[in-house]
């Protein structure tokens, strides 16, 4: 029956005969792959080639934030392109027949390498490795926001004008849909967000939540390479520096007041970079300075404290899968604080 909640596995064996028979090999498995607090990524084996399964998560959720044709176009589209991807296989709306997931999903092929989210896993690196590994994101960022959209077929991706102020909107409507409590520093923030706005003329493809632990590392001590860019949900056509606030807060994420919520691979004191270095590496390859960051960084912990308030909503419902999320709700007001921070400090 199923394998993996959220998941049928004799329904995927009924669906890749049919529609995939060259991959059929056996029997199939299914495992959740752990980490995601927003769509769920199984890693499914018995096929002829290993692959993995996205769907959206469990129960309540906003309707655009997990769009699995989105996010299955973008990685068709980057395939071959200088930003590594996973090879996409197929997109299914399943949402009629629910014999897979009930739910609109994606299949890909798995890609060998590993996600560094953990200080333990920084032992297979050298210092200089992991100080290539945090150089290598920053110039595939680079690279991502140097494509044309147009070039890969994805001009309609998103529209770059006004960019800023729809994802205000979009995410002020998250909230509102994840409300259970009073949340006045998120708030605040929010507001502050609106009445600060920069000008937001550059335009390119946006990840949306680029970060370490969004990354397939493979190789190990003076040479590891990124593999493949993964969990494109949130990507879109808009303001670039958007990627490099979200990137900071992430690489920076132990600063926060209320000290390390999650864990995360990123340590300096092992090698990695600190983020000025990598906002110089990207300047360096977009051939071009890069302004003051402290409002995309405000807007970055905005974001992830809206997700977090609606995980937190989800978990007090019963409608999560997997562990770690009893915590989460205490991460949206030292979240929100240093949202406020970054924009009363301007610093990157």
């Amino acid at each position: 029956m199923t394998g993996s909640p959220g998941l049928d596995v004799a329904g995927l064996e009924a669906w890749l005969a049919e529609a995939r028979p060259e991959l059929v090999s056996g029997p199939l498995s299914a495992q959740l792959i752990t980490g995601g607090k927003s769509n769920l990524t199984y890693r499914i084996d018995g096929a002829r080639v290993p692959l993995v399964v996205r769907r959206p998560p469990l129960g309540h959720v906003l309707a655009s934030a997990h769009d699995m044709a989105r996010e299955h176009r973008v990685i068709s589209a980057l395939n071959g392109s200088a930003v590594p991807v996973p090879p996409a296989v197929a997109i299914v709306d399943d949402t009629a027949n629910a014999r897979v997931t009930g739910t609109p999903f994606f299949v890909m092929k798995l890609v060998d390498g590993a996600v560094l989210a953990h200080p333990a896993q920084n032992a297979v690196f050298t210092a200089g490795g992991l100080r290539q590994i945090g150089v290598s994101l920053a110039e595939i960022l680079a690279d991502l926001h140097g494509i044309d959209p147009g070039s890969i077929g994805l001009e309609d991706f998103g529209r770059g004008t006004g960019y800023l102020e729809r994802q205000l909107r979009t995410w002020r409507r998250q909230l509102d849909a994840s409300r259970s409590r009073e949340t006045p520093a998120l708030d605040g923030l929010q507001d502050a967000l609106g009445e600060r706005m920069p000008d937001d003329s550059r335009s390119g493809l946006v990840h949306g939540d680029y970060r370490l632990d969004n990354a397939i590392v493979a190789g190990e001590g003076d040479e590891p390479r990124i593999a493949a860019i993964l969990d494109w949900e949130m990507s879109t056509i808009g303001d670039p520096l958007v990627d490099l606030g979200v990137f900071g807060m992430y690489w920076n994420i132990d600063e926060l007041s209320g000290g390390r919520l999650f864990d995360s691979a990123v340590d300096l004191r092992a090698g990695y970079p600190g983020f000025d270095e990598l906002v110089d590496a990207y300047a360096a390859r977009v051939g071009r300075s890069i302004p003051d960051l402290g409002w995309y960084r405000g807007f970055a912990a905005y974001k992830l404290a809206v997700i977090a308030e609606g995980i937190h909503y989800r978990y007090q419902q019963h409608e999560t899968v997997g562990d770690g999320f009893s915590r989460i709700g205490s991460m949206v007001e030292p979240l929100a604080d240093d949202g406020l921070a970054r924009l009363a400090l301007r610093r990157n």
